[in-house]
């Protein structure tokens, strides 16, 4: 699609239904929870239809779907398993770009006439992929003018898909009908396509400014936006109508940015490779950072002893810091050197390349007068980024306030990779701080549990002590389970969400003294308590 000030690729992405179950050996019609951090990362079809979602804690998750198996979520897993398939695509065009393991996208432009048009194109796709599957699956194919409206169009939605079969669907948005069909999105949408803080910040606004959907957005004039918002709502603005988010300024990089090392002898464990991309990450992010570039698409590849090349584009619109370089060329090099045997490599490696396909202009940093980010900051920050490219991205977390009125909704843990550990906004989110009605008052428990246990609060006469609808305690606590209660303080009720049926949440919660000198946090809900967390 053309117009006058820039101009959208037209794009196919297809996506494999819940691969992150798929990867772990489960088919869909089995209650599955993907898990990290006590919180659901990907539920299959089955837990969907009891009620379970992504980003439901995983006791709730439980509660929705008491016969659903817990896996652990592991990334590098669904990027070794998800190989095979990025490699079967090579027959359609050896243009393919990787966003995340179980969906990848490429230009259409090409492909589209040698197949007979972008519907038949889709359907050649979902035959492929299929075909390559470790077990059934549904394969959702969008095409349509750009990658952020492609990947919309290749999301299960109603109407379904008028392209439809037993093991895929397709959806094609005609040339130039990109932005109506993008208007009833939210804006969340292009804010998770973007995949940085800031513009998930921005998107966070305009909903509560009431501009909720990307039809909202596209109807304001491209120069308020960008005066009010800056350019993270500017990259948005362009988004929701339906075009590239940075044609202009993207770019391809000079060949002596790419870097590669030549290795003597051939290596050919993954852990040796890995140590060595982490090196090269480094000093990759140094070329682009002095040049004043962020990596947007990178080119993985490596040459064997034998002579064999393996090549593989790895994309994020949010730009790869050094941790993500050397995450993803770990994930590309664990599905090569560990994936089906027909598939691996005859010989060790001799060459590992790191090639950044496409920069954009970085946004740069503003560094406090006083104090703020030093070398010894940025020095830690690849220490961690070393040690998280060796033992894996989930291995190295670090805290982050979130907004909240438990303790347990308060700090929470993310992983290093996904946070610049040298900036206080980061760690410190806008909101965290307040209003949050109910919120406890200081100070904050030494020890809070991921699975509270429940416990029996009674009164003076041994009758369980509740909290009525208004907030009000029936009577003082006196006994915790067989110990004394001396001291107490509360209630403190909190009604959650009370506007989401699916996610709402009716708690109290007491702080008790024991007669042995101990504190304790009690929460009340669905009349029972539980030890939530416990005082120094």
């Amino acid at each position: 699609m053309a117009t006058g000030e820039s101009w959208a690729e037209r794009t196919l992405v297809a996506r494999v239904a819940d691969w992150p179950v798929l990867a772990a050996g489960h088919d869909s019609d089995e209650p599955v929870l993907m898990v990290h951090a006590n919180r659901v990362t990907a539920v299959s079809a089955a837990a969907r239809a009891s009620g379970a979602a992504v980003g439901l804690r995983r006791r709730e998750a439980q509660r929705r779907c008491p016969d659903a198996v817990l896996v652990a979520s592991d990334p590098a897993r669904d990027a070794r398993v998800f190989e095979p398939l990025a490699a079967a695509l090579d027959s359609v065009t050896p243009r393919i770009n990787l966003s995340r393991p179980g969906q990848v996208a490429f230009a259409t432009l090409g492909p589209s006439r040698y197949h007979g048009g972008d519907a038949a194109l889709g359907e050649r796709v979902v035959e492929v992929l299929a075909a390559a599957l470790p077990r059934p699956a549904v394969v959702w194919v969008g095409v349509a003018d750009g990658a952020f409206t492609a990947a919309l169009a290749s999301r299960p939605s109603r109407p379904e898909h008028p392209l439809a079969g037993p093991t895929g669907a397709v959806r094609v948005v005609a040339v130039g009908e990109a932005a109506a069909f993008l208007a009833p999105w939210p804006v969340s949408a292009a804010a998770a396509h973007l995949a940085t803080p800031a513009g998930e910040e921005v998107a966070d606004v305009l909903a509560r400014l009431g501009l909720r959907t990307l039809g909202a957005l596209a109807d304001l004039a491209p120069g308020d936006v960008l005066g009010r918002f800056g350019p993270d709502g500017a990259l948005l603005h362009r988004l929701a109508r339906g075009l590239d988010p940075r044609p202009l300024s993207a770019r391809r990089p000079a060949p002596e940015l790419a870097v590669e090392v030549e290795l003597d002898p051939p290596v050919e464990r993954v852990d040796a490779l890995a140590f060595r991309a982490v090196a090269l990450a480094d000093d990759l992010h140094s070329r682009l950072a002095r040049d004043g570039l962020a990596c947007l698409r990178l080119g993985i590849e490596v040459e064997t002893e034998h002579g064999e090349q393996r090549r593989r584009s790895w994309r994020h619109e949010g730009g790869l810091s050094a941790a993500g370089v050397a995450e993803r060329a770990r994930w590309q090099l664990d599905g090569w050197l560990n994936g089906p045997a027909v598939d691996r490599p005859t010989a060790g490696v001799t060459r590992l390349r790191l090639d950044p396909e496409e920069v954009t202009a970085a946004r740069g940093r503003q560094l406090g007068f006083w104090g703020g980010e030093t070398r010894i900051d940025e020095g830690a920050a690849r220490a961690l980024a070393r040690v998280a490219a060796l033992l894996g991205t989930d291995a190295v977390t670090v805290p982050e306030l979130g907004g909240g009125r438990g303790p347990a909704d308060r700090v929470r843990t993310v992983p290093a990779a996904a946070a610049d550990i040298t900036s206080d906004r980061v760690l410190h989110p806008p909101g965290a701080a307040g209003p949050w009605p109910g919120r406890l008052p200081p100070p904050s428990p030494a020890l809070v549990f991921a699975d509270p246990a429940p416990v029996q609060l009674a009164d003076g006469d041994g009758r369980p002590v509740v909290v009525d609808g208004r907030g009000h305690i029936t009577a003082p606590p006196a006994r915790l389970g067989h110990h004394l209660v001396v001291g107490w303080a509360g209630p403190w009720p909190a009604d959650e969400r009370w506007w989401d049926p699916d996610r709402a949440r009716r708690r109290a919660r007491v702080q008790v003294v024991l007669a042995d000198g101990t504190a304790h946090l009690l929460a009340l809900e669905q009349g029972t308590w539980y030890l939530e967390a416990t005082y120094d």
